[in-house]
């Protein structure tokens, strides 16, 4: 009886083992086979599929991550805080972000007549690009290119129907119109097809503003005729796709043609000579009437000056890190600051604990702070001396030395300022950056005060020489 008992609970325990390795086996199988078919073809998309809910019926897992980037969720320095508000027929947003220029009164001086002085609130997710654009005060109160979509928009399909399937024909086109007329016929923010080829699926460079300042930025390294859409590796890919809009730009000509200033590099000083060399300005400062320039969101040029893209770290390796879902393994499309992520974003690489590396960030972005702030307030003294030195009625010649300081300095500050890292991206080039702003400053600082120094000796010899003569 207990040797039938025995045979009994062998017999069982055999069972259940034959059935746990059958189950592991099958699970692994499936696993395997999740690996090798990534995605399934529910629906066509071609090169005309600007909808991404589309593309998500065939990559549920990549749109809903997509979908995720209306969280509004605030780091230390960066990211954004939903602020209600009441919708209008007008603005028909529920939710913006802070404005920037409430926060710190001293950017509005810095961009005295120009639209940021206006409206500057905090980025929002890759979900708010285009109707943030469409209801800012940058945009209502003041005209503006169609050029502005390049950044703001999915307006790969739109160039190319402008084109009649030439897309740099198209780009010329859309950069000429005005920014009311152009974002009629545009959609949804950045969108799959402006990043991924339909039929390979592959990334892809869509914008032509990037092909050509790539172009000559490789030039200036003497590598001509470069593509990167055939000639880039795929991690370099990984990051191009971004430096399509995270980029400094200006608007070249009354056709507005949007241009990347690389052409004698992708330091802020190479972009600077580059302005320099056209004579390139944004506005005319309203407080100094100094030649001034703006800077925009130049993520991928301070980037390719930090430790990360020299060690071959691309964007997408920390903004949007790749993640298990089963078997697979895909890029999360949930955009965010590597703050948010830092299990996937980081510790891939950097093994210490979350809490590590999170104080290491933000003391990198504490520094970069401290110093900014150094600088916005010495060149907030600059700009009240230049503009007291003009309303005592110096001349062009005499401010112009104070006018080039100020250009210089405010373009230095405000590159790293609108650079959305706080400084992570390379923080050794970002304080070069400050520390030659305040050299600027110094410079036209002194400038203005042997001015100021000369005006009593001016009056002086003008009485003399007015004074009547004796007979």
């Amino acid at each position: 009886m207990k040797l039938e008992k025995r045979i009994y609970l062998a017999a069982g325990i055999t069972a259940v083992l034959t059935i746990a390795v059958t189950a592991l086996l099958i699970n692994i199988f499936e696993h395997k086979q999740e690996a090798r078919q990534t995605w399934f073809r529910v629906v066509e998309v071609t090169d005309d599929t600007d909808d991404p809910a589309v593309w998500g019926r065939n990559f549920p897992l990549h749109y809903d991550a997509y979908t995720r980037t209306v969280d509004m969720t605030r780091t230390r320095y960066g990211g954004s805080e939903a602020l209600p508000r009441n919708p209008t027929q007008a603005d028909p947003r529920d939710r913006v972000s802070q404005e920037k220029i409430e926060e710190d009164p001293r950017l509005k001086k810095m961009w005295a007549g120009y639209p940021f002085a206006a409206d500057f609130r905090e980025e929002r997710g890759h979900a708010y690009m285009l109707i943030d654009q469409r209801f800012t005060r940058r945009v209502l109160d003041f005209k503006q290119p169609g050029a502005c979509l390049n950044c703001h928009a999915s307006a790969y399909v739109f160039m190319k129907t402008l084109g009649n399937g030439d897309i740099f024909a198209g780009f010329e086109k859309m950069n000429a119109l005005p920014y009311a007329e152009a974002t009629k016929n545009v959609r949804h923010p950045v969108s799959c097809i402006d990043c991924h080829d339909p039929k390979t699926m592959a990334l892809r460079i869509t914008r032509p503003a990037f092909i050509e300042g790539i172009r000559a930025y490789k030039a200036s390294q003497g590598i001509q005729n470069y593509d990167p859409n055939t000639m880039a590796t795929a991690q370099e890919m990984r990051s191009y796709v971004c430096g399509q809009c995270h980029v400094e730009y200006y608007f070249q000509g009354d056709k507005k043609r949007l241009v990347f200033p690389w052409h004698k590099g992708l330091k802020v000083d190479e972009a600077y000579a580059y302005y320099q060399e056209t004579g390139h300005k944004d506005w005319t400062h309203a407080l100094t009437g100094a030649p001034a320039l703006k800077a925009q969101h130049p993520e991928f040029e301070m980037w390719s000056q930090g430790i990360h893209a020299r060690s071959g770290v691309a964007c997408a390796d920390c903004h949007m890190p790749y993640k298990r879902e089963g078997g697979m393994k895909i890029s999360d499309h949930h955009v965010r600051s590597p703050l948010l992520n830092i299990n996937r974003a980081c510790q891939g690489c950097h093994r210490f604990s979350e809490q590590e590396i999170k104080a290491r960030a933000e003391q990198i972005q504490d520094r970069f702070i401290g110093a900014r702030n150094i600088a916005m307030d010495a060149l907030m003294d600059l700009i009240d001396e230049a503009e007291k030195a003009r309303k005592a009625g110096a001349s062009e010649a005499q401010l112009k030395p104070a006018w080039e300081a100020q250009r210089k300095a405010q373009f230095f500050i405000d590159y790293v300022e609108a650079e959305n890292s706080v400084g992570f991206h390379a923080p050794g080039e970002a304080l070069r950056v400050l520390t030659v702003a305040l050299d600027e400053i110094r410079k036209g600082q002194i400038s203005l005060r042997e001015l100021e120094r000369a005006a009593p000796r001016r009056a002086s010899a003008h009485a003399r020489t007015t004074a009547p003569q004796a007979d």
